[in-house]
């Protein structure tokens, strides 16, 4: 994973399915032993037996992410194929029940389950993870804090899970509201510095609601095992392309968020019951209705919302040889629609769910 400043990292986490039913299976140490064996630690097990993840290696260009996705959902999809399944890129399950699996036999999954009972076992979702490279401390930190008006942006663009448990929930990312029942999500207040985040990370221990740094759940956060900030905010994306606009504006916006502590510009201070609507609005609605623009706060159509984050980070994409790659995927998205859409749009075509679940599988090389 990353180790300089502004390289960048990607994992996605998959649901593992039936070859045939498409319905969730428990086959993860199969599909892992099997994968493992082309993608070595690359791939790993997952809370939930039905889940896997992937992550790529440290990348410097978006080129690098896209090789690498590509190589490794490929890897990922021939090693379920050799055990008569396959791979799902969708934040839920769109009709299996997560009441017929287990957690993972991993002590640390274990001892989660046995802290959080019911709620670790309802957490059959996946998300996109993206690392982006800030080495000091202090900067991560207050990089941080100017990117928590932009994260609910980010959902909305790459919102993947309308179904759950056979329904349409009416939530473009369910996922949110799932993951939500942990104690330690959201978006955390500005705090300034690392010495600030710390004392808030062992408050947090000290309660014992968490264990370990590994539990805490926010939507931006210094990662645990990296010297990185790790975005957690998105749903795992049905494309690669879309993995790969997803990874590009947020490399991009942690960029421009330090310039802007370079040039000593203020934070802007955004109320935390406000970005937690904003969260919210972009969980139930995606790209489908208003957003909520938190500086004014007011609400806006999605695509103006989208438009604004663009022109914020306009300057530094193309300074990086990046703008019309991620410009236009982010067009072609407001264009066709995050995942959620077009899993509706499926379902609205005949076929049912079952019919959703085949058009969220990964494809086989």
């Amino acid at each position: 994973m990353p180790t300089e400043n502004f390289t960048v990292g990607v994992e996605e986490e998959f649901h593992i399915v039936d070859g045939e039913s498409l319905a969730l299976r428990s086959a993860v140490r199969s599909v892992l032993g099997s994968a493992r064996r082309v993608l070595g630690e690359q791939v790993q097990a997952e809370l939930l037996d039905p889940q896997i993840e992937v992550e790529t290696g440290v990348c410097d260009t978006l080129d690098d992410v896209r090789l690498e996705l590509t190589r490794l959902r490929t890897g990922l999809v021939a090693a379920a194929q050799a055990q008569g399944r396959r791979i799902m890129a969708s934040g839920t399950h769109p009709f299996s029940p997560w009441q017929d699996h287990g957690v993972t036999p991993k002590p640390r999954y274990q001892q989660l389950a046995d802290d959080y009972r019911q709620l670790a076992r309802e957490q059959q979702v996946c998300a996109c993870h993206v690392h982006v490279g800030v080495t000091d401390p202090d900067e991560a930190v207050q990089v941080m804090d100017r990117t928590r008006p932009w994260l609910a942006v980010l959902l909305a663009l790459c919102a993947n899970s309308p179904f759950w448990q056979g329904e349409d929930t009416g939530y473009a990312s369910f996922r949110i509201p799932v993951f939500d029942r942990w104690p330690t999500t959201g978006t955390p207040l500005p705090l300034g510095s690392r010495a600030a985040f710390d004392t808030v990370a062992a408050d947090l221990l000290a309660t014992g609601v968490m264990r370990d740094m590994g539990a805490l759940y926010w939507d931006v956060r210094p990662s645990a095992r990296y010297p990185t900030l790790e975005f957690r905010i998105a749903d795992v994306c049905p494309t690669v392309d879309e993995a790969v606009m997803l990874a590009g504006l947020t490399r991009s916006l942690v960029r421009t968020t330090h310039a802007q502590l370079g040039r000593d510009e203020p934070l802007t201070h955004i109320r935390p019951e406000v970005l937690r609507a904003a969260r919210w609005q972009a969980s139930r609605h995606g790209l489908d209705a208003a957003l909520v623009d938190p500086d004014g706060p007011r609400p806006v159509p999605a695509a103006e919302l989208v438009e604004c984050l663009l022109g914020t980070l306009r300057d530094d994409l193309e300074e990086h040889g990046e703008w019309d790659e991620i410009s236009t995927l982010v067009s072609r998205q407001l264009g066709q629609g995050s995942g959620s859409r077009r899993q509706r749009e499926v379902a609205e075509r005949g076929g049912g769910l079952e019919a959703v679940a085949e058009h969220l599988l990964v494809p086989i090389p």
